[in-house]
């Protein structure tokens, strides 16, 4: 199979290991970590704490932050080592190829859920007043900042999978991200970036911001 070449004659993307989103079958995400930690792969399941209730009784349980998804990290060589394990359905990615994730993004968000956070999935946006946390367990990653009942929520997407979280925040700790000025247009504001790592951007309608 095509995974079984010599690596040394892959390009480096295929040989270095970067963080990727393994799409799987519902409910399959706890079980498929425990694979992949018997497999010595590097793995990242971000779970979150809610109680469940009952006619007769309610539970507090541990559910995945973002269904569906298990993030694993290692060369794409490797690939089959992940996608052979039953419930994986793919490596999440455009057309053919998996797409990496930022290795930045993944280790400050466990390191955010170290800390214990108070965290909840939420429906994916991708459009609002777009801020940059300054200092705390997430310094450093950008987000959507909501006001729900007298408190801040940082909403944190992975754009890939279109899927977000969200987060109490500070208003103290974070501030607003600038639209990218252009000369005699209106401000540009950065959008997913594209496969080859480069960002397309769009104008921004300030009815909007």
């Amino acid at each position: 199979m095509e995974e079984r070449h010599n690596t040394a004659e892959m390009p480096a993307h295929f040989r270095e290991a970067r963080w990727y989103a393994a799409y799987t079958c519902a409910n399959h995400e706890k079980r498929i970590a425990q694979q992949l930690g018997q497999r010595a792969i590097e793995h990242f399941l971000p779970l979150y704490e809610t109680v469940h209730r009952w006619k007769d009784r309610r539970a507090r349980l541990e559910l995945p932050l973002f269904p569906g998804y298990v993030f694993v990290r290692l060369p794409l060589s490797e690939r089959l080592r992940v996608l052979e394990l039953p419930g994986v359905v793919r490596l999440v990615g455009f057309g053919s190829l998996p797409a990496s994730l930022p290795d930045k993004e993944i280790e400050v968000l466990r390191h955010g859920l170290h800390c214990e956070l108070q965290t909840e999935p939420h429906p994916y946006v991708a459009r609002g007043r777009r801020v940059k946390v300054l200092r705390g367990p997430l310094a450093g990653l950008e987000g959507i900042l909501l006001r729900r009942d007298g408190k801040f929520r940082l909403v944190l997407s992975v754009d890939l999978i279109l899927r977000s979280i969200t987060v109490n925040v500070d208003a103290g700790d974070v501030i607003p991200v600038e639209p990218i000025a252009v000369a005699g247009k209106k401000p540009l504001m950065p959008r997913q970036p594209a496969p080859d790592g480069r960002e397309h951007y769009s104008v921004a309608n300030h009815s909007e911001l």
